[in-house]
């Protein structure tokens, strides 16, 4: 019996992995998703296209295949830790609150503090805690919440649990959500559930990814992860919206995207969900 109180949404950086080589456009990510018979999508501001700026147009494109904008995600060249680039980041994170204000219930994530100059590490979280601080307050303004989706990609300054607990620390508990990949969680961390379970008050929706035992990206179902102790971890979370996003970074989705997408709903279901 499928888990009616989770939806299981779809995010198109699998395809943003392509870089050049990916030669479609945001509707084919809507007709892959949609065809693979997820219910959601969260998108990128490099992978929207012409939508950007065009809030009812995307509306309307999503409608037409029964998708819900679960999240549109920011990242920023200077990792949200370089102080004179602050008030752009703000300005960049205003504008597409404005865009994802056009969807109900959407989240606007905002992608992991990365080190991109020297400095001491106390500074760089300052600075994030002020970029992710006052971004949430201007979505409080436009209706849209706000959330932190920390990496473990290079230079991030978000990989393990201290460094976790660190911006936590520094964040408004009520207005800065969380989203939680468990992919850079297991590659960072060795107390996946206990992280969750830590922070859950915290938690908006879900990233799921796995890694194996060596933290290499694999399939869903394929590594470490033990997806329905997360669920169940993350299930009773307060403000947890029921979105579980897929995401799949894998050698097998960098050369098939859509197989890989449509591999993990398949591996879901199984799941039940």
């Amino acid at each position: 019996m499928p888990d009616r109180s989770i939806k299981l949404g779809c995010q198109t950086f699998t395809w943003e992995m392509l870089g050049e080589g990916f030669r479609g456009g945001p509707d084919d990510l809507l007709r892959a998703v949609a065809g693979a018979g997820y219910a959601g999508i969260e998108i990128t501001d490099k992978m929207i296209g012409f939508y950007a700026g065009k809030p009812d147009e995307f509306a309307r494109a999503l409608d037409d295949l029964g998708l819900a904008l679960v999240a549109f995600a920011i990242g920023s060249p200077s990792g949200f830790t370089e102080l004179n680039e602050v008030e752009s980041d703000l300005e960049a994170a205003r504008r597409w609150l404005d865009f994802t204000a056009r969807f109900p219930g959407a989240v606007l994530s905002m992608g992991s503090a990365t080190i991109m100059s020297d400095g001491p590490r106390e500074e760089k979280f300052r600075v994030a805690a002020e970029v992710y601080n006052r971004a949430a307050e201007l979505g409080r303004g436009a209706g849209v919440e706000v959330a932190v989706h920390p990496s473990s990609h290079h230079n991030t300054l978000l990989f393990d649990r201290a460094d976790y607990d660190t911006i936590f620390s520094l964040l408004d508990p009520e207005r800065v959500g969380w989203v939680p990949d468990t992919g850079h969680i297991l590659r960072g961390h060795d107390d996946l559930l206990d992280t969750l379970r830590a922070h859950r008050d915290r938690i908006r929706y879900v990233h799921l990814k796995d890694v194996d035992g060596a933290g290499e990206w694999a399939m869903l179902g394929k590594g470490v992860c033990d997806t329905p102790a997360v669920i169940e971890a993350v299930r009773g979370a307060p403000r947890f919206s029921g979105w579980l996003v897929l995401e799949e970074e894998s050698e097998e989705a960098g050369a098939a995207p859509e197989a890989a997408v449509a591999a993990n709903r398949e591996t879901m279901r199984r799941y039940g969900a």
